[in-house]
């Protein structure tokens, strides 16, 4: 089977890699010719373990090449649309321009019975095939939506080795070619549910919004565990033993972010206004995590007094480990809050750095080359993503370089009795501080 997807983001870039690795041929399309160039020298623009291996064993393979024209599309037994959609300017409106854009000079290049797949929102498909077939009144073509469940960090176990597979086909031909496509995974065991196309969309959205109340839910009962001195890494681990509940996005921290969470549930709630259904769930968790953003720059605060011109050492950027990925991350809220505050942010992450410098423009943030570096002289450290390298630094050593023994663990990656041990006044989310707060 030969398949073309359009877009070389996140979720294109893996998916054709991943369909090459299932033994298709894939070309994947983009009009951006520098990313082109780059992505044929085996230069991969963005960072997800395991991607750029899977990418030059596949061109090596011959099942895998890149392209800077839709006209290359053609011949192709099913085309899959997988450009950006990301929230329109000041609304929580899914912006599907580009998607439009796409459909439009796409149909231009593809032959008859293709099979034209969507990986967007709700309503998307439906508008997709409006403008194909005015666009193209002569093409005969199937739609279909193929939602990506795809986490930044692990995406290519997820795509390879997914808990399920959702389609949504309007025709028999489209479902038997998607059948087709996805039948080296159903031979493993996974489930490949098919469904319309409005409901196979609906599913990512509501997917997403499920997952993302579980973290706000956790963050405000890891709140009030603070406050009763319970420990929310025991609640969770009980609450997650219920098989009724699961373990899964049960984890304390900053609020979420990333790609899919924050941009899926502000969509659905804007869907459901206008449909005048309000998702008052929906509508409160996206309130609750917008205000535990900021509401992380009080914990610091409170652990070491005014923050006019302090050095606060940041560690960590990217909304998530294992990824670049600034969208929407908790450190966008935080870092700006820090220097509004008058502190002197020092910041450092292993990925994210040339991603956030155009999003953190306040003169006081100071860039720096390497978590010691940041922590150097700080009067208090804030962990704000949970990269490995920030678990196995050399505390003890990080001790006699700050200025004061301060670090505020929005994520819980380091245990309080043995940095209380080595001499820190330690916080972190919904357990009991740890050490002697020094004097300020």
């Amino acid at each position: 089977m030969k398949i073309a997807v359009v877009g070389t983001g996140y979720v294109g870039l893996v998916s054709g890699a991943c369909f090459a690795e299932l033994g298709w041929h894939v070309t994947c399309i983009d009009k951006d010719r520098k990313k082109i160039a780059g992505l044929k020298k085996g230069n991969i623009p963005i960072f997800e373990p395991g991607l750029r291996t899977l990418v030059i064993g596949n061109m090596r393979a011959g099942r895998l090449e890149f392209s800077e024209s839709l006209a290359d599309a053609k011949g192709r037994d099913a085309v899959f649309i997988a450009v950006g959609t990301p929230t329109a300017d000041g609304s929580r409106k899914a912006d599907l321009s580009y998607v439009f854009a796409a459909a439009k000079e796409l149909c231009r290049h593809l032959d008859d019975q293709v099979t034209v797949v969507v990986k967007s929102t709700v309503g998307t498909g439906e508008r997709v095939k409006e403008i194909i077939h005015k666009t193209c009144p002569r093409l005969t073509f199937d739609m279909a939506s193929n939602p990506e469940f795809l986490r930044e960090g692990c995406a290519v176990q997820d795509f390879l080795k997914p808990d399920r597979v959702i389609v949504g086909v309007e025709s028999e031909r489209a479902a038997r070619k998607m059948a087709a496509l996805y039948q080296p995974l159903k031979k493993k065991g996974i489930p490949v549910l098919f469904t319309d196309v409005k409901t196979a969309e609906f599913t990512k959205y509501a997917a997403n919004a499920f997952l993302a109340t579980k973290i706000a839910f956790v963050n405000e009962m890891a709140d009030i565990c603070e406050k009763v001195g319970a420990n929310i890494e025991d609640v969770a681990t009980g609450m997650g033993l219920d098989h009724r509940i699961g373990a899964d996005y049960m984890k304390p921290g900053p609020g979420y972010g990333g790609s899919c969470f924050p941009k899926d549930t502000r969509a659905l709630d804007h869907v459901a206004e206008e449909l005048g259904v309000p998702t008052r769930i929906v509508s409160t968790v996206i309130d609750t995590n917008e205000a535990r953003k900021v509401a992380m720059v009080e914990k610091v605060a409170a652990a070491c007094g005014s923050l006019k011109g302090k050095r606060i050492a940041v560690l960590g950027l990217a909304f998530k480990a294992n990824t670049d990925d600034m969208r929407d991350s908790p450190a966008l809220a935080v870092v700006p809050e820090l220097a509004r505050r008058g502190a002197k942010p020092a910041v450092f992450d292993p990925e994210a750095m040339q991603q956030a410098k155009p999003q953190l423009k306040q003169k006081s943030i100071l860039w720096c080359a390497s978590a010691e570096e940041a922590l150097k002289g700080a009067e208090a450290a804030v962990i704000i993503t949970e990269w490995e390298v920030f678990r196995k630094l050399d505390w003890k050593k990080a001790r006699q370089a700050m200025k004061k023994p301060i670090v505020v663990d929005l994520r819980n990656i380091l245990e309080p009795a043995d940095m209380e041990k080595k001499g820190f006044y330690y916080l972190s989310i919904g357990r009991r501080p740890a050490g002697r707060k020094p004097k300020l």
